[in-house]
């Protein structure tokens, strides 16, 4: 028996590495820290099991032997049952960190790095820096010598900023905890945070045009080293080699185009729904037709409140609705064609979706029925999608480039189908 052991874990995905890497059981721990010592002190039958947070350094305490990187560290995150009664800690994390900057091409050597959060994780990312040569490490923290007031100044020259903490982790994936614009030196930003995909600080990051990592590399990565030490291989935080490494990556992407949406966007009368509804079939995900939450949600019409109540107003409350939709995980949904008129809502979008543009010529969208839409009829066709289009394009990570409706949409068949290939759960 195995597992991950934290406080709380409803949106673990350490199951489902496990299970790419090994055969054996591996199952979620949920304990008090009271329940974290009474498997320490061998009540509860484990051979071993990863820790999360908060109990990276408790565990540590706890264990009788540990291995030469947690010994430093003073943290663990992967444990295993002794054959003479107690535990050996090892720390993972090192490993899993640098391999998540290698994919992003993040080159730590002689820069300056800032670490946000000084708990487990942070310890293993002082120590993988110092591995990897920063010229300079510092700590930023809510009550410590840098916080969040003065690291402005006190670190105006950080080139390279990891984010250690949980802000910004789903549920709560407004939050963030620093503003990446005010560090005129910055270099490349990583964040462990791994759901929502693009957190807030990753997406300041993109659009700041610096190199960033995500943490789901990380989390794949530190878990196959995990595996290893549970099978009783030798721990090692070097790689093996090519063969490990493409291991990794297929398991981190599967995992990728498992827990993201598939989102469309497009003008209106492009025929989202209709296609949403079939690449849902097709991945066999739920399928959400936002225009249609909406009215479940609100329990009124778009069109209704845009008559009534006026186009501002409806933006406001589709916006709510996104922020609730968007961020969850393994759906196709269709959206609103003028979704995309509130920058706010580009976040919401691309935080944990593929974005596809459903594109569409302007005379082949002339012939659609959109005179039930109130926001087409007032404005025209013509208008919106003069207003539109760039946004669209803004926006998404891939365009599908539809001609017409006419002989029923084999391209659209043809996509659908390249998309079931190379999505995970297909």
């Amino acid at each position: 028996m195995f597992g991950v052991l934290g406080k709380s874990l409803p949106h673990t995905y350490s199951p489902r590495i496990h299970k790419s890497f090994a055969n054996y059981e591996y199952t979620i721990l949920e304990r008090t820290e009271d329940e974290v010592r009474a498997i320490f002190e061998g009540k509860e039958k484990l051979e071993g099991f990863n820790v999360t947070i908060p109990y990276k350094k408790l565990a540590c305490s706890l264990c009788e032997k540990l291995s030469d990187e947690a010994q430093a560290i003073g943290a663990v995150n992967t444990v295993v049952a002794l054959p003479d009664g107690g535990f050996k800690g090892y720390n993972t994390d090192v490993y899993g960190f640098v391999y998540m900057l290698r994919q992003a091409k993040i080159d730590v050597n002689d820069k300056n790095c800032l670490v946000l959060g000084t708990g487990g994780a942070s310890a293993a990312i002082n120590y993988a820096l110092k591995q990897l040569g920063a010229a300079r490490i510092d700590f930023c923290s809510r009550t410590g010598e840098i916080n969040y007031e003065n690291v402005y100044t006190a670190q105006s020259d950080a080139q390279i900023i990891v984010n250690t903490t949980p802000v910004g982790m789903f549920p709560n994936i407004d939050d963030s905890s620093i503003d990446l614009s005010r560090f005129p030196k910055l270099y490349a930003a990583a964040d462990i945070v791994y759901n929502p995909s693009r957190t807030r600080f990753l997406q300041q990051a993109e659009q700041l045009c610096v190199k960033h990592a995500g943490g789901l590399y990380m989390l794949v990565a530190q878990a196959y080293k995990a595996s290893i030490v549970f099978k009783g291989g030798k721990f090692s935080l070097e790689s093996s080699g090519k063969e490990e490494d493409e291991l990794i990556e297929r398991v981190t992407k599967s995992l990728e185009s498992e827990m993201m949406n598939i989102t469309l966007v497009g003008m209106p009368g492009s025929g989202k729904s209709r296609i949403g509804k079939k690449l849902a079939d097709a991945l066999n995900r739920q399928f959400i037709d936002l225009d249609d939450a909406f009215t479940e949600e609100y329990g009124v019409t778009p069109a209704e409140v845009i008559k009534t109540k006026g186009e501002g107003a409806f933006r406001t409350m589709e916006t709510e609705l996104a922020m609730k939709v968007l961020p969850r995980s393994g759906f196709v949904i269709a959206t609103g064609g003028g979704i995309v008129t509130r920058p706010e809502n580009s976040f919401y979008l691309r935080a944990n979706s593929k974005v596809i543009y459903i594109k569409r010529p302007l005379e082949t969208l002339k012939k659609q029925n959109v005179s039930n839409r109130p926001v087409s009829k007032s404005n025209g066709i013509e208008k919106l999608f003069e207003q539109r289009s760039p946004l669209y394009e803004a926006i998404c990570d891939e365009t599908w480039d539809l001609p017409d409706f006419e002989a029923g949409d084999p391209l659209v068949d043809s996509l659908i189908e390249k998309t079931a290939k190379t999505t995970g759960d297909s």
